[in-house]
């Protein structure tokens, strides 16, 4: 199902073109017919792993600019002009790749989305049943591209119409009007999608991943639009919780990562992969960003890995070393071939010596092949290619009990909000099950990660007991971390811009929203740039 899935999410998004614009080639050489509805909705849908996975894009704003990645010069390089220590030190400029790709790359999904609506409204792609579902699957689809753009600029464009005048150069938004627009979309078309949750609606918005993403948008309602929306949010997860759907928390979470998970019953909205389609370079490579290069033998990979990517020490020692998430999410240790045999470091200070990682890293702008437990969250699986061929959960039913949690919690209801965190983490203590129980006093701690600099140049000790909540946002450490969502969770938690990690220190409250890329705003007058840079 995943590689029919894939590969008719890429149909249209394979075409080579010429030099004529798109919606000329659709209008002269293409005439679609209602067979191709599918494909043309499909690669509206592309973008968005395009987005999260591809070089310097969402994903990397989402971690390597927080407490929990970071990618650290290596003895092979990883300097790349300074970037990634612009990402980590808050440093980053308006013309850094992260920022102008992530921008660029949301704002093609958004002009697919509205190409398909235009085709279907102005009848060039004729629909004889379902109109109305299609058309609001594609809009909730669009505003799901909306929410990146929301959460990383606040201040955009919203852009509706595919047919506009030439030298057309859209007015700004205020982030409050984006986060409106969002929500209005949301819910005036929800209503309209379909209630199933099975292989038909796998991979596309149905009903619950649309009150999946609306639930989001609630729980981040105080950053975006200025006023909270805890209840509402609450109201989004029990339409999930109580739909009858079938969601469920597998029995360890290691299930929702796996290869083949498009069968897991905790997925809400997945991303589909399959490196037998998606070929492009960096569709889903994070294995190869983060895995040293004798680790090829570890999985019998088609290529060799190029290093990278580790966790923040200062992370790693938050975690209960008995709970399951601390063995199954990252690689540590002395690392072995598939036959058994161990490996050993093939540059640098440490060649020939053992390939062992461990949880310590000299500094951002140093260190061996030794230094930073590996990503290793997502199943790496034997004679794996470049790319990954497993899906990206982008919402799952512990997210959604977890959002509820957080919500009665801020209402003042830790007690029940402990009885939902306990039911995650019941999962993950396998052990020793009595530390899954928490309780609301726990929730109402501040958090353990000790916090401040932590490097080969400086030692400074801020902690993290004065965090409100801190134990919360621990919590969300340990269940999301490499899902590409820890800044927004930090900058919920106001951490972002408030403490030292590693080689980081706090450089600005502005820094919660990325700029404007400067080359949007050099083809755009409209555009303002936000608040800082």
């Amino acid at each position: 199902m995943k590689k029919i899935l894939v590969l008719l999410l890429l149909l249209s998004a394979c075409t080579k073109l010429k030099d004529t614009s798109y919606d000329e080639i659709l209008g002269d050489q293409f005439v679609p017919t209602e067979q191709d509805l599918d494909a043309l909705v499909g690669a509206a849908y592309v973008n968005w792993r395009i987005v999260l996975n591809d070089w310097d894009g969402y994903f990397r704003a989402q971690e390597a600019s927080t407490d929990e990645v970071v990618i650290p010069a290596r003895p092979n390089g990883w300097v790349d002009g300074g970037i990634y220590r612009r990402l980590h030190e808050h440093k980053w400029t308006a013309d850094d790749g992260t920022i102008v790709n992530t921008w660029a790359r949301t704002y093609a999904g958004i002009t697919n989305c509205n190409r398909v609506i235009y085709q279907i409204e102005s009848g060039t792609v004729p629909v004889t049943s379902g109109k109305e579902a299609i058309l609001a699957e594609l809009r909730v689809l669009r505003a799901s591209y909306y929410y990146v753009l929301c959460d990383m600029y606040g201040n955009v464009p919203i852009v509706t119409d595919f047919k506009v005048p030439d030298g057309y150069l859209p007015e700004q938004n205020t982030r409050k009007q984006v986060y409106d627009f969002i929500v209005k979309e949301i819910k005036d078309n929800l209503p309209l999608l379909s209630a199933k949750n099975d292989k038909s609606t796998y991979g596309k918005f149905n009903q619950w991943a649309a009150h999946a993403l609306l639930a989001k948008m609630y729980l981040n309602a105080e950053v975006y639009s200025g006023t909270s929306a805890w209840t509402e949010c609450i109201a989004e997860c029990d339409a999930i919780i109580n739909s009858g759907a079938g969601f469920i928390l597998e029995p360890t979470q290691r299930n929702v990562f796996v290869t083949d998970n498009e069968n897991s019953k905790e997925i809400i909205f997945a991303l589909p992969f399959d490196e037998t389609y998606v070929t492009n370079w960096n569709a889903f490579d994070i294995h190869m960003e983060t895995l040293q290069p004798a680790s090829q033998a570890t999985y019998n990979l088609k290529s060799t890995p190029w290093g990278g990517i580790c966790a923040i020490p200062q992370f790693i020692s938050t975690f209960d070393t008995q709970d399951d998430r601390y063995r199954d999410n990252w690689i540590k240790g002395q690392q072995y071939s598939a036959a058994g045999e161990p490996l050993a470091c093939t540059m640098g200070a440490y060649t020939d010596k053992p390939l062992a990682f461990i949880n310590e890293v000299p500094g951002i702008d140093q260190s061996e092949e030794i230094h930073g437990f590996r990503l290793g969250k997502f199943e790496i699986k034997q004679r794996a290619s470049v790319q990954l061929s497993n899906d990206w959960p982008l919402f799952r039913y512990a997210d959604v009990l977890m959002m509820k949690a957080e919500c009665l919690l801020r209402n003042g209801d830790a007690d029940a909000a402990a009885v939902e965190v306990t039911k995650v983490r019941a999962r993950s203590f396998s052990q020793n099950p009595a530390k899954a129980t928490v309780t609301g006093a726990d929730l109402l701690k501040g958090s353990v990660y000790d916090y401040g600099l932590r490097n080969h140049l400086a030692t400074t000790n801020e902690g993290g007991a004065d965090i409100p909540y801190g134990r919360f946002l621990d919590e969300l450490g340990w269940e999301f971390n490499q899902e590409g969502r820890r800044r927004q969770d930090l900058i919920r938690f106001k951490v972002f811009t408030k403490k030292s990690w590693f080689s980081h220190t706090p450089n600005g409250d502005y820094r919660n929203l990325y700029p404007i890329p400067r080359v949007e705003r050099n083809k755009n007058p409209n555009l303002q740039q936000n608040d800082g840079y």
